[in-house]
């Protein structure tokens, strides 16, 4: 059966905060391990958006920027609801 677009979403996120911890884990700092995946993903996010040549627009720019505060919003709030605060 074919994953989902959930799944697959999820299992990608995982696999980044593995290589994450590992590299924390090996003894990079993790305000570095941090700044490189935001790097990463802005680099990739750049590749997705204009292809490898291409850059975005400054209304790209603004687009990603905001997709970026919607993901913080929600681990934000994520955590809010797990720790049982308001």
């Amino acid at each position: 059966m074919a994953k989902t677009d959930d799944e697959m979403y999820s299992q990608s996120m995982q696999r980044f905060l593995d290589l994450a911890n590992s590299m924390k884990d090996e003894g990079v700092e993790p305000r570095l391990v941090s700044a490189g995946l935001m790097s990463a993903s802005a680099i990739y996010g750049t590749y997705v958006f204009a292809g490898n040549e291409g850059r975005m627009t400054p209304a790209g720019v603004d687009k990603m920027t905001e997709a970026y505060r919607q993901q913080l919003d929600q681990v934000q709030l994520a955590k809010q609801e797990k720790q049982g605060t308001s």
